[in-house]
């Protein structure tokens, strides 16, 4: 039973007691799977642009860039760093000096090789008296972890990736933060030089992030010619989710108030539908190349934006020409279901086109929607989702983007599916989120909310259920066109631990800057 003080707190996050019973019932009942009819590949699902099309795609977006349109590039930024420095951290446990893990040996075995490196020296020589290279020298890993996570340290422990030095250069290292910024101006930099970027961070971490752009904004705007606008976010406490026991009871903590959590980042859509802008590139904040290995990101940019623009000129045309009330031939509307199909991958399996108002109805369905291009890489065995084709509730089969969370693991056919699914999804995607006419489309009505899913979590010591609700560019984004685009693996170089930074991908030692 919620208490006038439960009432009172709900009312202060934004969420009604509507929506908190339909959390409760979730972890009830459940989410229904997704019907998935089979993976999208190579030629069924996945196009791989021909030179000469990669080329067309290049030259409109470049066109694209001088005409008066706002680009923006949206950088989910908000999760923290800890979960890099698993194996440190489980070093620092055992209060022992003795590097018996692998992975933390390696770590100390190339401390020459992380960027950091300079910067985590200072903070050794002032807090023990020499440098990190010196204290792994006489065997005190310990102290060299604690200087590195630890507040009086480089707090690594607390800041998130986006504030990290993640790459090294001859003029000093770079964040990913940083890196977002420089590669923007490559793909995303109009005829006016102005190039937006919106990044949502965490409330513990913004002020963070506007001290380093304070600090780096006149001397970046200067080196690459950019007019920067810069502006930050946070998730909206009302996209909180209540979490409970294991037997689905609230969880309440030790002063009596209901627990929250973050919903995942399927919170973001609120930030992101919030953005008024033509084109919007999407791309997580450790997804980042050092100089000397960016020219494959911005030219499949190009590739995907191009691509996306080519797309909605079509879109464009056809919608305005079903809005204006004009006859149309049987031949032109043929033309437009035929698009649908082929370009937009949208099948109309269960639903009969009887006649010709039933189609245009279709096809004004179709068409009036939100649109991204998305890469995919070929499948490396990275965690994370991927392409296929999937069921949706108004009886169409279209390109969607699947988690493993969302697979029935008890149908051996869908699981077979999963399981030889060909492309990965690296998180690059370019969206389009007006309509013909130009009016911004309420992306909170292309969700599909049978698509979150429960995890199981822990808090002091004791397990509790999570709720999540649907992905960012999985069920938020379902009733979206999309469309997938092979691009090259070298596009794809994430951080998820700490010695990923040693990958030859991210060794950019005393390169020259762009």
């Amino acid at each position: 039973m919620l208490t006038d003080v439960d009432i009172n707190y709900l009312a202060e996050k934004g969420i009604s007691k509507e929506m908190f019973e339909e959390q409760l019932s979730r972890f009830k009942n459940g989410f229904p799977f997704i019907r998935v009819e089979r993976a999208a590949v190579v030629s069924d699902g996945i196009s791989v642009l021909e030179e000469s099309d990669r080329k067309e795609c290049i030259d409109v977006w470049r066109n694209y860039l001088t005409q008066n349109k706002m680009i923006v590039k949206f950088v989910p930024s908000s999760g923290a760093a800890s979960r890099m420095f698993k194996s440190l951290y489980g070093f620092l446990a055992k209060e022992k000096n003795e590097l018996s893990d692998k992975d933390v040996a390696y770590f100390f075995d190339n401390l020459e090789n992380f960027a950091f490196l300079s910067s985590l020296n200072s903070r050794c020589k002032r807090n023990e008296g020499i440098d990190a290279i010196a204290l792994r020298e006489r065997g005190r890993y310990l102290d060299v972890v604690n200087n590195l996570l630890g507040k009086k340290g480089l707090n690594y422990g607390f800041l998130p990736k986006g504030l990290l030095l993640f790459h090294d250069y001859a003029d000093g290292a770079r964040t990913p933060f940083e890196e977002h910024l420089v590669e923007s101006t490559m793909y995303a930099k109009n005829s006016r030089g102005e190039v937006n970027l919106h990044f949502t961070v965490s409330d513990e971490h913004i002020s963070y992030f506007n001290s380093l752009w304070e600090s780096k904004k006149d001397n970046l705007s200067y080196r690459y010619g950019a007019n920067f606008n810069v502006s930050f976010s946070v998730q909206d406490h009302a996209t909180d989710t209540v979490a409970v026991d294991m037997d689905n009871n609230p969880l309440r903590g030790e002063d009596g108030k209901l627990v929250f959590r973050p919903g995942g980042h399927g919170a973001l859509l609120k930030n992101l539908n919030d953005i008024d802008a033509d084109i919007i590139f999407i791309k997580n904040i450790d997804n980042v190349s050092p100089d000397i290995y960016k020219q494959p990101t911005i030219e499949n940019k190009f590739v995907l934006a191009g691509m996306l623009v080519k797309l909605q000129k079509t879109i464009f045309e056809y919608h305005s020409a079903l809005e204006s009330g004009s006859s149309l031939s049987d031949d032109n509307i043929q033309k437009m279901l035929d698009f649908c199909q082929n370009k937009l991958c949208v099948t109309n399996k269960f639903n009969p086109l009887e006649t010709k108002a039933d189609k245009i109805a279709y096809l004004k369905m179709v068409l009036n929607r939100p649109l991204r291009v998305c890469g995919m890489v070929k499948n490396q065995g990275e965690p994370g989702g991927g392409p296929y084709m999937c069921q949706n509730p108004n009886g169409t089969i279209s390109a969607q983007i699947l988690e493993s969370s969302q697979f029935d693991e008890q149908n051996e056919d869908q699981m077979a599916i999963h399981k030889n699914a060909t492309h990965f999804n690296p998180v690059d995607i370019v969206c389009s989120v007006k309509n013909y006419k130009g009016e911004k489309y309420d992306l909170t009505q292309y969700v599909d909310p049978n698509t979150g899913f429960i995890s199981l979590k822990s808090k002091n010591g004791k397990e509790l259920k999570a709720l999540e609700l649907p992905g960012l560019w999985n069920g938020a984004m379902s009733d979206w066109n999309t469309i997938f685009v092979e691009v090259p693996i070298e596009t794809f170089c994430p951080v998820k631990v700490i010695n990923d930074l040693l990958r030859p991908e991210h060794q950019s030692i005393q390169q020259e800057v762009c």
